[in-house]
């Protein structure tokens, strides 16, 4: 139980008190309307029994009155409990998918190639909504479920102790069934849980590919794999109903004939006069309100195992390691002394890698693909950890800096550009968070994206749509451009920033660049040779290592590597369709 509170409240189980003595409150409340009516059936029964006594009237309105004005203090301790309950379930559930949100950003890129990205989706929307629920309905209902039989017995156990075992004599039993499907539960949950996230992938696998579907006529029934991921989850889903519904029914139904067994021994005992109709009726009326709550959380077992295993998969990667380190970062010389890296364990990229890279220079790295171009960038950015040799920049090592302050001093210009679903403004923006409308287009100016901006129908509050798919690839490439400008950092990583785009867009992207690299580091990858021909060095790398070191000019004499892909490039700009 203790594991289970602390997974489902992110280790914070003393958030659930309010909420968890509010359920026990609301129980014991609904126990006296029990008493009060068993006291009323008391007063009558004297009168019948002992007629010259009379009937009591004085104590039965008083009963009444006070029934009344129980039925007031109810309404307040289930309002409180109503309160109490759903501000925990709601906050839980709010600042624990941002706590997970920010702990995922701090976490290596190596975490994110291991795990499916519908994995992370379904975690932060479906298990916690899973988590929402139980905490708002299933842990009240628990804790009620627990705390009420215990004090009932306690109770009960001072008025006739041969009702009170019968009452609860089949609930260890139904118990034992339950604990004895644990595992069973445990790994149906685990099925149906790798069903829904195969499903939820294949589903963003049709969606993110639709063109390509449609293009190669690959859509609707032919479309295997998601129609195949949607039966194994049905499958999955029937099995975990199928199996564990007549189990947790059994489970009930034994718990449940505890009342059965107490009546049959109460109008036993009660026939041999060692028991009084009122105590009789005192059992049946608590038993009954005791066995309510217990009856609720017997029938939603299923789902409040299925949240423990849901809790227990976003504690998992919660407890995984962000990057370490806490120190400010410096400015300065940029060095690898012998760098080994690998993506996967047994495949290096990087083989003892060396090179210095001086401040406010530019420094190209060319190379075959594959050869570890793009790799470098990453571990300069500290995206992920290397795995031998030292990463230095103004000679303190980067693995002791804080990832944050780090980054502060990069800024990364992709290939690949991702605009968020938001504002062209706001896009911008991200560069330098506060940023005023005046420096936003500023930026805008230096990265020649200012007049094609104006230009849209809301000017910098033109929506981008996902992904940035509303502006063109030299567009979004500029508007990337003006972000790097914004933030102004001392290192600027650029990654293939031309590779794609039409003579027209690559000339105003490439003075968006030149603006950018003024008095800063730049690391620069670039296929198309011509473009670093005035870089202040190039490092040529094959098979992670580098082969070679110099200017344009230098490698050209050298006649190695570098030599020979200029002069294919060469050979290629020269070609045309005869």
């Amino acid at each position: 139980m203790k594991s289970y509170l602390h997974n489902l409240t992110a280790g914070q189980p003393r958030m659930l008190l309010p909420s968890a003595l509010s359920a026990v409150l609301d129980g014991l409340v609904k126990i006296v309307p029990a008493v009060l009516l068993v006291d009323l059936f008391n007063t009558l029964y004297r009168s019948f029994a002992d007629p010259a006594a009379g009937l009591d009237l004085a104590r039965m309105w008083i009963v009444c009155v006070v029934m009344l004005v129980w039925i007031g203090i109810e309404y307040a301790t289930f309002s409180m409990l109503y309160d109490k309950t759903y501000r925990a379930a709601y906050l839980t559930a709010a600042q624990g998918r941002m706590e997970l949100a920010e702990h995922l950003r701090r976490l290596p890129l190596g975490f994110f190639g291991k795990r499916d990205p519908a994995d992370l989706t379904n975690l932060l929307l479906s298990d916690y909504a899973q988590v929402e629920h139980t905490i708002s309905h299933n842990v009240p209902q628990l804790i009620s479920a627990v705390m009420l039989p215990t004090l009932a017995l306690c109770g009960l156990l001072f008025l006739d102790w041969r009702m009170a075992i019968a009452l609860f004599a089949a609930l260890p039993i139904g118990l034992l069934l339950l604990w004895l499907t644990d595992r069973l539960q445990a790994r149906l949950s685990d099925n149906h849980v790798r069903a829904k996230n195969e499903a939820a992938s294949r589903l963003q696998e049709y969606l993110g590919g639709i063109r390509e579907i449609k293009a190669h006529h690959v859509g609707g029934a032919r479309f295997e794999r998601l129609r195949l991921s949607f039966d194994a989850l049905m499958r999955a889903s029937i099995r975990l109903e199928g199996v564990m519904g007549p189990l947790i029914m059994g489970a009930m139904l034994l718990t449940r004939s505890g009342m059965t067994l107490m009546i049959v021994t109460g109008t036993y005992v009660l026939a041999g006069g060692t028991l009084t109709l009122p105590t009789f009726l005192l059992f049946l009326l608590v038993g009954n309100k005791v066995f309510e709550p217990l009856t609720v959380v017997l029938m939603n077992y299923g789902e409040i195992r299925y949240s423990a295993f849901s809790a227990a998969r976003i504690m998992d990667v919660r407890r995984e390691n962000p990057l370490p380190g806490d120190q400010p970062a410096e400015r300065g010389t940029i060095e690898f002394d012998r760098v080994r890296f690998g993506y996967e364990a047994g495949k290096p990229v990087l083989r003892d890698l060396s090179f210095t890279i001086p401040p406010r220079t530019i420094t190209a790295l060319v190379g075959p693909s594959g050869s570890g171009k793009s790799t470098v960038t990453r571990l300069i950015a500290r995206f992920w950890e290397v795995d031998g040799g030292e990463i230095r920049i103004g000679g303190q090592r980067i693995r002791d800096c804080d990832p944050e302050r780090l980054l502060e001093h990069i800024s990364v210009v992709f290939q690949d550009v991702y605009l968020f679903r938001d504002t062209i403004g706001r896009n911008i923006g991200v560069g330098r968070p506060g940023a005023t409308q005046e420096q936003i287009e500023e930026a805008a100016r230096r990265a020649c994206c200012h007049e094609f901006i104006q230009a849209l129908p809301h000017g910098y509050d033109t929506p981008v749509g996902e992904g940035g798919s509303t502006l063109s690839g030299g567009e979004k490439q500029r508007i990337s451009i003006a972000r790097a400008l914004l933030k102004d950092a001392p290192i600027v990583l650029l990654d293939e920033a031309t590779a794609s785009l039409d003579p027209e867009n690559e000339q105003s992207v490439q003075q968006a660049i030149n603006e950018l690299v003024r008095s800063k580091t730049v690391i620069l990858i670039a296929h198309r040779l011509k473009t670093i021909r005035g870089a202040d060095r190039i490092l040529v790398l094959d098979d992670g290592q580098l082969r070679e070191s110099g200017t344009h000019d230098e490698l050209v004499e050298q006649n190695g590597l570098y030599a020979r892909l200029w002069k294919l490039q060469e050979e290629a700009g020269a070609w045309s369709l005869k």
